[in-house]
């Protein structure tokens, strides 16, 4: 299992990022993939979730500012983030079987 996470980056409040997660080495178009994060001394947590017939779950802080999704040909799940708050400061990774990537850091701060 290989996923490599990117887009993240330094945005102000109210501001979009896209993230993207590019998998290998399993069967991408049958996986649950997840989005996870982790903020500074704070521990790991659950994002969002898509599962491999397109239905998608997200807690409830994130519920309509971010869009999960997924491109079974590209084998990436990709993250939208709107209207990003200083409370969505955090490493972003994305999960498949409690495999992750190295994470993309996302801040939002002014």
């Amino acid at each position: 299992v290989q996923l490599v996470e990117s887009g993240g980056g330094l945005v102000q409040p109210g501001g979009s990022l896209r993230l993207s997660c590019a998998a290998s080495g399993f069967a991408f178009s049958s996986a649950v993939m997840h989005w996870v994060r982790q903020a500074p001394g704070k521990g790991l947590e659950w994002v969002s979730t898509i599962y491999n017939g397109g239905t998608t779950d997200y807690t409830q802080s994130v519920k309509g500012r971010f869009t999960i999704s997924r491109d079974d040909a590209k084998n990436t799940v990709y993250l939208q983030m709107n209207s990003l708050k200083p409370e969505d400061t955090a490493m972003y990774y994305c999960d498949f079987r409690a495999s992750r990537g190295q994470g993309t850091q996302v801040t939002v701060s002014s």
